[in-house]
C-alpha cells in the first residue's frame, strides 16, 4: 500500500467505528501525515514509508472492537495463547487473505518506555489522538529511531506549541507529565535536543522551515524547564541517569519477531 491508502484506510475505519458506537482514534505515521495535510510533501521528501495502522481506544470497549474488526471489517485476531506477554493492554487484528496491514488498537494508555494515560482524551480530536500525545508517543521512545524523528519534525512543522488542543501541541501536557516523572522528562529532553540536531541532517528542509521547527522545539523545552517540579521528580533527578529511568519493552519486541509482525506505533 502507498502511504495515501494508509490514511485513507485509518480514516474509513474510525468512521465505521463511529458509526458502531465503537470509539477508535488513529495514532502512529499514519495519524502523523493525517494531522498535517500542508506538509505531506516533506513526509514523502523525508523518504518515509507507513507500514501499518495503530489505533487508541479503551478497555471498557474491548469486546466491541473485537466484534467491529472480526464481524463488520473481516479481520482476524491474534490471538493471546501465543505470546501472552504481546497482548496486555492491546488487541491485533490482520487479514493475511487480502494483504491489508496489520491493525493494533491500544486499550486506555500507551505502555512502552513510559506511559502515556489517554483517560478522557480520546474525545478531544478526531479521527486522530490529540497533537500533544501525537509528540509524546514518539519522545517517550528512549532508543530513538529516525523515522520517530521524521515524523516529530512533520508535526512540530506544522503545528505550534501552546495552550489548548485545537491545532495546536497542549503544552500544559507535557508540563503535567514532565513534572511529576523526571524518568519521562530526562528521555523527553533528550529526545527533542536530538530532533533539533537532526534539523540540518535534511536537506529537503529549508531554512524557514528549520529556523520553525527549532523554535517550537526550543519554546517546548524552556516551558518544561521552567514549570516547577514535585518532591518526587526533585529525589529522582538526585539519582539521575546512574539507575535505569523507563520500562523496558524487549518481551513486545521478541514477541514481534515470533510473530512476523512489526508492531508498535
Amino acid at each position: 500500500m502507498e502511504n495515501q491508502d494508509f490514511t485513507k484506510e485509518a480514516i474509513q475505519i474510525v468512521d465505521k467505528a463511529k458509526d458502531a458506537n465503537v470509539t477508535l482514534r488513529v495514532l502512529g505515521a499514519t495519524a502523523f501525515r493525517i494531522h498535517c495535510p500542508n506538509n505531506i510533501r516533506v513526509h514523502d521528501a523525508l523518504k518515509r514509508r507507513l507500514t501499518d495502522i495503530d489505533f487508541m481506544s479503551y478497555s471498557k470497549e474491548k469486546s466491541k472492537i473485537e466484534r467491529f474488526f472480526e464481524g463488520s471489517l473481516k479481520y482476524q485476531t491474534v490471538r493471546a495463547a501465543m505470546t501472552p506477554g504481546l497482548f496486555l493492554g492491546r488487541c491485533i487484528f490482520f487479514d493475511e487473505t487480502n494483504a491489508r496491514p496489520h491493525i493494533d488498537v491500544f486499550l486506555d494508555k500507551l505502555d512502552m518506555n513510559h506511559v502515556i494515560d489517554f483517560k478522557d482524551r480520546l474525545q478531544i480530536d478526531y479521527p486522530t489522538i490529540p497533537l500533544a500525545e501525537l509528540l509524546l508517543e514518539k519522545v517517550q521512545i528512549v532508543h530513538i529511531n529516525e523515522k520517530d524523528i521524521k515524523d516529530s519534525i512533520l508535526l512540530l512543522l506544522e503545528h505550534d506549541v501552546g495552550k489548548g488542543d485545537a491545532e495546536t501541541i497542549n503544552v500544559e501536557r507535557f508540563k503535567k507529565l514532565m513534572a511529576e516523572d523526571w524518568g519521562f522528562y530526562y528521555t523527553t529532553i533528550t529526545n527533542l535536543n536530538k530532533i533539533s540536531n537532526f534539523l540540518k541532517k535534511y536537506e529537503v528542509l529549508t531554512e524557514q522551515q528549520r529556523e520553525t521547527v527549532a523554535s517550537r522545539i526550543g519554546k517546548l523545552l524552556q516551558t518544561i524547564e521552567e514549570t516547577p517540579k514535585s518532591l518526587k521528580w526533585k529525589l529522582r533527578a538526585k539519582v539521575g541517569a546512574n539507575k535505569k529511568w523507563y520500562n523496558e519493552v524487549e518481551e513486545v519486541e521478541r514477541a514481534e519477531h515470533l510473530n512476523g509482525l512489526a508492531l508498535g506505533p
